[in-house]
């Protein structure tokens, strides 16, 4: 493997910042993608094709972690505490707060029961007081894995990475609903779930591949398994009769080659930045998570108070422009958050 750390390329960075806006055109393009058989073919389409085309954006979060931490040497205590110091005083400031709009919609209610409301809270806490906050408690449980599976990948031949990667891509392909019959009583599920694409981004970001696999051959990768995905969820949504999200599956085959293609393509992408353009574009990719964290609540408001969704315009323009207007606002929030005192903790 190359000696060279991601941690200074900036394609790390381009690839954090189209990520995170991938992850808000997933959000936006949700709700229309839920009006199968409701809508025209044709507007549901938009909502199909935005949908495929974004879902590499956690997926690819992942591979940037794996990439940027697999490589070094770090004990597990203090690593936890200071990756976990990291990210927890913001997820429980910003989970607070969804828990409080939940409340202020009446999604809930708070009683004089005070012990009965302290219950409401840590219940939201448990589960995730909105819809993508799930990605925080699955990045926790991956912090407890990489000090031991760092370990191993720095260790590992390229053969034993790639075995790792074969097995972690076989029992997912058998696990898919289409495959099921052919799941063996064998367990084979310790090498199941967001593990693998830590590895991937590790052995992708640090792997020389041979002039022949250059930045266009992985562009058409990824427009072919889009293709998939799309043609996919039509028609399997069409079997079955209503929306089938089998092709959207974050850790699937297809979700897999299209985000490994995505990494791939951002990898092999030179950018020429002006000094003014390049600090724009890493004050942004420091804001990411914070702009993760808000951007579901901003979402929810510009919709609700300003009527700014994918219906603004068609949903071929309505979808990212919606998601771009969610974007910049989220990211002005946390950046005006950030100069409170303070506010480092709960935007970044």
């Amino acid at each position: 493997m190359p000696d060279n750390k991601p941690q200074q390329l900036d394609w790390i960075n381009n690839l954090r910042i189209i990520a995170m806006y991938m992850v808000v055109v997933v959000h936006t393009s949700s709700p229309l993608i839920m009006q199968y058989g409701k809508i025209a073919d044709s507007y549901w389409f938009w909502g199909d094709f935005y949908n495929a085309i974004s879902r590499f954006g956690v997926p690819v979060f992942v591979m940037i972690t794996g990439a940027l931490l697999l490589n070094r040497d770090q004990e597990p205590i203090p690593f936890l505490k200071k990756r976990l110091g990291r990210i927890i005083v913001p997820f429980l400031f910003w989970s607070l707060i969804y828990v409080a709009f939940g409340w202020y919609n009446e999604d809930f209610t708070f009683t004089a029961d005070t012990w009965a409301n302290v219950k409401i809270v840590l219940h939201q806490l448990k589960y995730g007081s909105s819809y993508h906050l799930w990605y925080v408690y699955m990045l926790i449980g991956l912090y407890f894995l990489i000090p031991v599976l760092g370990k191993f990948v720095r260790n590992a031949s390229e053969s034993e990475l790639l075995y790792f990667l074969l097995v972690w891509f076989g029992v997912m392909l058998i696990g898919q609903p289409y495959l099921k019959r052919f799941d063996p009583q064998v367990d084979l599920h310790y090498f199941a779930g967001y593990a693998g694409y830590l590895v991937l981004g590790y052995y992708l970001a640090y792997k020389d591949f041979q002039a022949r696999f250059n930045r266009n051959w992985f562009g058409i990768l990824f427009l072919v398994t889009l293709a998939v995905i799309v043609a996919g969820t039509y028609y399997t949504s069409i079997y079955y009769k209503g929306l089938s999200t089998m092709m959207y599956e974050p850790v699937s085959p297809t979700i897999v080659l299209l985000s490994g293609s995505a990494f791939m393509v951002g990898k092999l992408t030179n950018i020429s930045w002006s000094p003014r353009a390049k600090q724009a574009r890493d004050l942004v990719g420091a804001y990411t998570f914070g702009i993760y964290l808000s951007h579901a609540l901003i979402l929810r408001l510009i919709d609700d108070e300003l009527s700014i969704n994918y219906t603004l315009f068609h949903p071929s323009v309505g979808v990212p422009l919606t998601a771009l207007i969610c974007f910049i606002l989220s990211l002005l929030l946390v950046y005006l958050l950030s100069k409170l005192p303070l506010g480092k903790w709960i935007s970044t």
